[in-house]
Parts: structure tokens; C-alpha cells; sequence
């Protein structure tokens, strides 16, 4: 495999690049916790755009330890006072618990992944509510910035705030 064409597209994207010097700071305070999901454009789908936002992108959306991490940061030091938690319909990590997703992979692979937590949970209102009360009670976000968590919906565009 080559990476031949993405370099070629990125001295293309650079030769016109308007961005340079920016200091990182989330302009309008946004921080998106969203699915690793090609289907979702995480600063358009809310009309934010280049510096705008912080976006931490996981399997699922979910909250791990790392991206509670980027949570804290954000908001301690970016400039964040807005966190949106974005799970999605038609998500691979809602289709099954981690023992099926496991079970798949070591069909196509032969390999066993049970050292491996991948979050998967077809009761995302429920993992929602979990990731909500963690990064909202957390004590370096609480009383520093607001958090919603929404559903978002790939075929429509729409996002719906449910807690």
C-alpha cells in the first residue's frame, strides 16, 4: 500500500492553506465527543468550522479514560465550556456487546481479543447516561462547563440533545 495520493492531496490542501498560526484554542468553547464514523462531519453537523472546536473521536463515541483525559484538558486549558457527548443511529459498537465484536474478529482473524475492551453496548442511551455523569461530575469539569449528550442520526443529519 501506498500513501502516494493522500500526500499528493495534502500539498494540494497546503499550497492554499489559510490556517497557519493559530494557537489551538477552541474559539467557540465546543469540545465533540463523537464516533470514528466516516458518516459524521463532527464541526459542520453543528455549523462550527476550522479552530472552532476540540473533537475527540472514539469506537462508539464512548468515554474512555483517554478521552476523559482530552475532556479535562479541554476544558482546563482550551478555552472549552461546552462539551457535547454525540453517539449515532446505525453504530457497529450498538450492534452487540464486546464478547460479539470479539467473536467476529476472531472469525476473520483466527485471533483472540478477549485481553481487548472495545465498549460496544446496544444500549447506547444507557452508555450515554454513564459517559454524561462521568465527565459532568468529574471534578475538574463540574461547575466549568456545561455537558449535553445528543443522538446523532446518519441518514438525516439531526441531532437530538437527550440529556
Amino acid at each position: 500500500m501506498s500513501f502516494d495520493d493522500l500526500l499528493a492531496a495534502n500539498r494540494d490542501y497546503a499550497e492554499d492553506f489559510p490556517h497557519g498560526g493559530f494557537d489551538g484554542i477552541a474559539r467557540e468553547g465546543v469540545l465533540i465527543v463523537t464516533c470514528m464514523d466516516s458518516r459524521i462531519d463532527p464541526l459542520n453537523m453543528v455549523g462550527l468550522g476550522h479552530g472552532d472546536a476540540k473533537i475527540l473521536r472514539t469506537p462508539g463515541g464512548k468515554v474512555s479514560s483517554t478521552t476523559l483525559t482530552g475532556c479535562v484538558l479541554s476544558v482546563q486549558l482550551l478555552n472549552v465550556d461546552r462539551i457535547l457527548l454525540i453517539p449515532h443511529t446505525k453504530c457497529a459498537m450498538a450492534s452487540g456487546t464486546d464478547q460479539d465484536i470479539r467473536e467476529v474478529i476472531a472469525s476473520r482473524s483466527g485471533m483472540d481479543t478477549s485481553w481487548l475492551t472495545f465498549g460496544a453496548s446496544p444500549d447506547q442511551l444507557d452508555r450515554l447516561r454513564q459517559d454524561f455523569d462521568m465527565v459532568s461530575n468529574h471534578p475538574l469539569i463540574k461547575g466549568r462547563a456545561e455537558v449535553g449528550g445528543f443522538m446523532y442520526d446518519v441518514d438525516s443529519g439531526l441531532l437530538e440533545q437527550l440529556l
